[in-house]
């Protein structure tokens, strides 16, 4: 996968000004094996509950972000070792997190690329609550199900549509 996100910027100015492209806030750490990463967008929205994200990760990824509006809580993690393998498994691209993850070590030998505000040792509850495939808003951004999600060592990008990357 060959893109950048400061290219795809520079070349679509026109959608940026427009909000058809996104940049996200700057507020997310790296974590993963793999820095950059793409993919049309899978949404939940949950409150240090990640029962819910088990259960999605548990299904085919298909190249999808799972991108999860943790209403940015830092008091427990929503996604670990455990979770991080199950998703480099079942083929997704990536997971952001509007909160913390746990199990770095473990998180950063997958293939995988995650985004997170923090690491938290404190694990979350399990009761399974949260809503899947539904509008959120983290930081200000709306992020619909299938929009495509662009992340690498600069930002990262929500855009409307899959885009025509620059390649360089």
């Amino acid at each position: 996968m060959t893109f950048s996100t400061c290219d795809i910027c520079d070349a679509n100015e026109d959608k940026l000004a427009s909000g058809e492209i996104v940049a996200m806030p700057p507020i997310f750490k790296n974590f993963g094996n793999i820095r950059r990463f793409s993919g049309p967008v899978t949404t939940l929205k949950l409150f240090e509950d990640n029962g819910m994200v088990r259960q999605v990760l548990e299904t085919p990824g298909d190249g999808h972000v799972l991108v999860i509006d943790g209403g940015g809580s830092l008091r427990c993690a929503l996604v670990g070792g455990n979770l991080a393998v199950l998703a480099e498994k079942n083929g997704w691209s990536g997971i952001v997190v509007h909160g913390c993850v746990r199990d770095v070590d473990e998180i950063n030998d997958c293939r995988i690329g995650v985004r997170a505000l923090a690491s938290m040792p404190v694990r979350s509850v399990r009761k399974g609550g949260g809503e899947r495939d539904v509008p959120i808003s983290i930081v200000g951004v709306r992020i619909m199900p299938g929009d495509v999600l662009y992340a690498d060592a600069d930002g990262i990008l929500v855009a409307h549509q899959q885009l025509a990357s620059p390649v360089k």
